[in-house]
């Protein structure tokens, strides 16, 4: 399989989602998953975003995703490759690793 150049979106917010108590917040959950997966796949590059649900980049895709959630009462953090809801909540490295293999990404090491 080619490995194709994945993006990453991590959606949440500032203030912690009400049934996440005692999870990161959904920025260290981004910052914890990029260096858990650049470790993973080192040399291998990827791209991965934080968006606030309440202050989305003005990007029509991101802005209407973001609105989707808070209207569907999504648990967040969300994460999202390649337009696929890949974790909701509690966030397992092995789930985003897993999507990240269907893309032709290797783990090394």
């Amino acid at each position: 399989m080619v490995k194709k150049d994945i993006e990453i979106e991590v959606y949440g917010a500032e203030q912690i989602c009400a049934s996440c108590v005692n999870l990161p917040s959904s920025k260290d959950t981004c910052e914890w998953l990029e260096a858990a997966l650049t470790r993973k796949f080192p040399d291998q590059d990827f791209k991965i975003s934080y968006i606030d649900l309440y202050n989305p980049p003005e990007e029509l895709k991101q802005k209407s995703f973001a609105a989707k959630m808070i209207e569907e009462d999504l648990f967040y953090p969300l994460v999202l490759i390649e337009d696929e809801i890949i974790a909701e909540g509690n966030v397992r490295l092995k789930k985003v690793v897993e999507a990240m293999e269907k893309y032709g990404y290797k783990v090394q090491l």
